[in-house]
């Protein structure tokens, strides 16, 4: 569980492959493989926890706008990444999994950890894009319920057992076998999303907790809330609580970076990140501003030489 004093590792959602105008930058319109290999490998080299990838299928005319169309599929964007990289997890930030069967889903995932090493953390959330269930066939009202069981499920699709066996109200399968198996002996799974369900949700079935849009000073009222969820269920396993940050900015910029930016020093960004170590957060997911990608390989060297160690 957390406590005041704990190792804080850092992670990074990768540009590119996702462009909400809510954080993309200009520059990343126009980027595409070769960017996504250079950073992973720049994030991979400098100890970064983990390279993540967002999920949606498709994004109505309603919400183009603002989330843009650009959402590149994550089983495929972290299976490339998988054979250029050598250390980081591939993390799913997060798989709406609600939209596809527990086997099909566990199918992909298995393949990614067994094509990887073992790298896989598989982050899931239940979806807020109406349409996407509705041209898919599957319940957007019922999304929460049909989370909760397909995490139960997918812990037996991607568990040892070649067979795998589940029977619940919204899935029930058994006798078909599934090979490869995923290498890691137990996939983490990682719980997103920041309202009550969703909290109760990453504490009573989750690996961890993957916060979605909660400023720092929410925080410890969510972590004192999954941590008291948990105890009074007796839930005793190892629990990773996760925190994004505001955006990052390694020294002073020349540019407008914008008022919510973390910028400066290097000394005083990481007395800034301590400050979510002390909450009880066991990983920090970050994000640079940036112009272009050789800034931003630059904006991820620096923190890692300069700003990392002091974490």
């Amino acid at each position: 569980m957390a406590g005041p004093e704990v190792s804080l590792s850092y992670g990074i959602q990768l540009p590119v492959q996702s462009q909400s105008t809510l954080y993309a930058e200009p520059w990343e319109a126009a980027a595409g493989a070769d960017d996504l290999v250079e950073i992973a490998r720049a994030a991979d080299r400098a100890g970064f926890a983990y390279l993540a990838a967002c999920d949606h299928v498709g994004v109505p005319r309603r919400l183009a706008s603002a989330m843009s169309t650009v959402w590149y599929d994550p089983v495929a964007t972290l299976a490339f990444l998988a054979g250029v990289t050598r250390r980081a997890r591939l993390l799913s930030h997060v798989a709406v999994v609600g939209l596809r069967h527990p086997l099909l889903t566990a199918k992909s995932y298995a393949t990614l950890d067994h094509l990887s090493g073992g790298r896989l953390v598989l982050g899931v959330g239940a979806g807020h894009v109406r349409e996407e269930f509705e041209a898919l066939g599957t319940d957007f009202d019922r999304r929460g319920a049909v989370l909760d069981e397909s995490i139960d499920a997918l812990r037996a699709a991607l568990g040892s057992e070649e067979f795998p066996e589940h029977h619940g109200k919204y899935y029930d399968f058994a006798g078909l076998g599934q090979r490869p198996r995923p290498t890691q002996e137990r996939v983490p799974v990682w719980v997103g999303g920041s309202s009550p369900a969703a909290v109760r949700r990453a504490a009573l079935r989750g690996d961890g907790w993957l916060p979605q849009g909660d400023p720092r000073e929410r925080l410890p009222g969510q972590i004192e809330k999954l941590l008291r969820l948990r105890a009074e269920a007796g839930v005793e396993a190892p629990f990773t609580v996760g925190a994004i940050t505001e955006p990052l900015y390694v020294g002073r910029p020349g540019w407008e970076v914008g008022r919510r930016t973390l910028s400066g020093a290097p000394a005083a960004l990481a007395e800034s990140l301590r400050a979510y170590r002390a909450m009880g957060v066991h990983q920090i997911q970050v994000r640079f501003r940036s112009r272009g990608r050789t800034e931003l390989l630059d904006q991820i060297a620096a923190f890692a030489a300069d700003v990392a160690p002091d974490l």
